[in-house]
């Protein structure tokens, strides 16, 4: 589902993402049982981390350098897991959705690992990580007007239109609702992240979302 372009791995050699499909689910605005769970995964951060030390996690410092490199400042537009954890140990609320995206908002918290989803019915054909063009415009999640590129950012395309900035924002026009039948995971890697580790994420957010979806 997810083509690397050869600009990118020239690049960034070890910088790899995986994919995987989840079908046939069931979304509600909210449900107890997840909720219920979420306070399990929230206790055992607040055992595994601390806020002072957070910034210095080595998988948050291999989010947070390549953040650097790609001209992006970690310390105002965070990481997604990193930003997650945080408000945790911070006693803030996690901002809830829907079933689906707080499923695997809670795997990306579990696991470290930023995770992107895409409503499939959405996608045209499959997806191209690459280099963006000037004058490309993404409208992100939250966004209240397109933003126009200005080239060389990262980002993931299908074969027609931008449903991400890697791997920080996802497109708003492929978000996941209410009405979403079929879900595209990614999880985000950045150099140092391993294989296993982005198949963990993608375990944790698949399991989610089948038991609460």
């Amino acid at each position: 589902m997810l083509v690397i372009d050869s600009e990118i791995k020239e690049r960034f050699p070890d910088l790899n993402a995986k994919t995987a499909v989840v079908e046939g689910v069931r979304i509600e605005r909210e449900k107890g049982e997840l909720e219920e769970f979420k306070q399990v995964v929230f206790e055992e951060i607040k055992r595994n981390y601390d806020l002072e030390g957070l910034k210095d996690d080595e998988r948050m410092r291999k989010y947070r350098d390549f953040f650097w490199k790609i001209n992006i400042d970690p310390t105002k537009i965070r990481p997604a897991s990193e930003a997650l954890i945080r408000r945790i140990l911070q006693e803030k609320p996690i901002p809830r959705i829907n079933t689906a995206v707080d499923s695997y908002n809670l795997a990306s918290i579990k696991s470290g690992v930023p995770l992107a989803a895409f409503d499939l019915g959405t996608l045209d054909g499959g997806l191209n990580m690459r280099f963006s063009r000037e004058g490309e415009f993404f409208l992100g999640i939250g966004m209240k007007k397109p933003k126009k590129l200005i080239g060389g950012e990262i980002v993931v395309s299908d074969s027609k239109k931008l449903v991400a900035i890697y791997p920080y924002r996802d497109s708003d026009d492929s978000k996941i609702t209410l009405k979403t039948k079929k879900i595209l995971l990614m999880s985000c890697g950045v150099p140092g992240i391993s294989d296993a580790e982005l198949n963990q994420a993608l375990e944790y957010a698949m399991g989610y979302i089948k038991k609460f979806c």
